[in-house]
């Protein structure tokens, strides 16, 4: 019987994104910033669970012991890509000032013994979990094939998308009930209510050439209602606004002075993990 002490040093071993709670004081040591605050995850007891880019399976495996009747924790990007090839390139693509090539994901960087699935194997022995996995491209698989569910997670995965309006019409596709829809995001001061879309190209974001579209709150909850959901909610929004800085010499002479011209700011913008409830 593999002790907690044992457990720990396999599960150190492996490569995690996701931090979980494997029992006995045995906790993987991931690196996700996905948002998990409260109401994050609505009530999935006897309700079937579609965990899209489920990565090492963290919210498969919370909704498995919340009380889910089924859960299918879908990926293949997270689970097929040759990481240190595709950072490699990355860096060659820096010296050269040249765009990276994102295709070559799934053609030169991809190993079809998926060595990224290890992790959700290894979190499903240790747990004993009953979580199907399914290896598939949500953006090209059969939705008639994978089925409708109760409850859809789209955690993390919506700014990764070339094209995300298409991306949440399928998620609205294979939605019964609601759809959890987690993003970075972006807050622009004085824009507030703006419908707006910050675009990347390369690695500007986060460092890596994956990452294409960060929505503001207004354009994620309109990007929904247009793939065709009902009624959105937002569960977790911008955060509170930073008091205004004191005004520079320049401006408070401005103020005396008439003929003095006051630079005028760009607005200053915050990024964080938002988190809307979509419902068909």
């Amino acid at each position: 019987m593999t002790s907690p002490a044992e457990l720990q040093a396999q599960a150190d071993a492996l490569a995690w994104y996701h931090s979980i709670d494997l029992g006995n004081g045995v906790v993987t040591r991931g690196s996700s910033v996905q948002e998990t605050s409260a109401d994050v995850i609505p009530d999935v007891a006897g309700r079937s669970v579609l965990d899209i880019g489920t990565w090492d399976g963290k919210f498969s495996f919370l909704a498995e012991r919340a009380g889910a009747a089924r859960v299918v924790a879908l990926d293949h990007y997270a689970w097929g890509v040759d990481w240190a090839a595709r950072g490699a390139y990355w860096e060659e693509c820096i010296r050269n000032g040249t765009l990276p090539d994102q295709s070559r994901d799934e053609t030169d960087f991809w190993l079809p013994d998926l060595p990224g699935r290890r992790p959700f194997e290894f979190a499903a022995a240790a747990l004993g979990s009953k979580v199907e996995p399914v290896v598939a491209d949500f953006q090209t698989v059969d939705l008639d094939e994978l089925g409708a569910f109760d409850v859809v997670l789209y955690l993390g995965v919506l700014y990764h998308m070339p094209e995300p309006l298409t991306c949440l019409e399928r998620v609205r596709a294979v939605t019964r009930e609601v759809a959890v829809i987690e993003t970075e995001a972006v807050h622009l001061q004085g824009l507030d209510h703006e419908a707006l879309l910050q675009f990347y190209a390369g690695s500007s974001l986060h460092t890596d050439f994956g990452n294409w579209y960060v929505p503001t709150i207004e354009a994620l909850r309109n990007m929904c209602r247009a793939a065709g959901f009902s009624e959105v909610r937002t569960i977790v929004g911008p955060p509170a606004a930073p008091p205004a800085p004191a005004p520079g010499l320049r401006l408070r002479l401005g103020r005396r002075i008439g003929d003095i011209p006051v630079p005028q700011a760009s607005a200053p913008s915050t990024n964080y993990r938002a988190v809307v409830h979509a419902f068909p």
